[in-house]
């Protein structure tokens, strides 16, 4: 079994979220928007094993390096993905007027790999559409959904790299899901599958 908490950070106020295995205590941060002194807080003195990014966007990777330096976490990403850890441009930083601290992928994953957390897996579904790389990260009864799904909404697609018609069918992937998951968005409202099955637009 697994505890999630979560914390909101950065200016497009991200969802970020811990999930700890019970058993061993050994924990992942889902997204990584920044290192501030509200991160390491929130973070605490977690036996921090992964950062598990669900995409590449400078507002989900924003502190990587640094808490991978103090945590020694492994960085967790697609392929797809890979290079926005290392270019402001791709990662869309750039175009914001942000400065990137580049960072490096320790774990490249892609659908239907399985990451150990204790004893916890961690399932790796791949969901492009609102980047190439996009992914849901799968704990027990929690899916980490990113930017692929939010409460009755779905990601933007009009950035570089980014499919309407990739994200319905990741969205349409997700639906087809037969459990009721407690859904983590990257931002905004926590929700759960059945809910937005009957509610989202965008899932039917």
């Amino acid at each position: 079994m697994i505890k999630v908490k979560s914390i909101v950070l950065g200016m497009l106020e991200n969802n970020c979220y811990l999930l700890t295995d019970e058993k061993s205590g050994k924990s992942a941060l889902v997204d990584c928007t920044d290192a501030s002194e509200r991160m390491t807080d929130f973070l605490g003195n977690a036996d921090l094993e992964y950062i598990l990014l669900t995409h590449g966007h400078f507002d989900h990777i924003g502190g990587v390096a640094e808490i991978k330096e103090k945590y020694g976490a492994k960085v967790v990403i697609s392929r797809e993905d890979e290079a926005m850890l290392s270019s402001g441009k791709l990662s869309l930083a750039a175009f914001s007027g942000i400065s990137q601290n580049s960072a490096k992928a320790d774990i490249i994953v892609s659908d239907g790999d399985v990451l150990n957390l204790g004893e916890t897996k961690i399932s790796v579904m791949s969901t492009p559409g609102h980047t190439k790389g996009g992914l849901c990260f799968i704990a027990d009864d929690a899916i980490f959904t990113g930017d692929t799904l939010f409460y009755c909404s779905c990601g933007r697609t009009d950035f570089p790299g980014g499919s309407f018609e990739e994200i319905k069918k990741s969205l349409k992937r997700l639906a087809s899901l037969d459990k009721n998951y407690r859904l983590y968005p990257g931002h905004e409202s926590e929700s759960t599958l059945n809910f937005e099955k009957k509610n989202n637009p965008y899932m039917r």
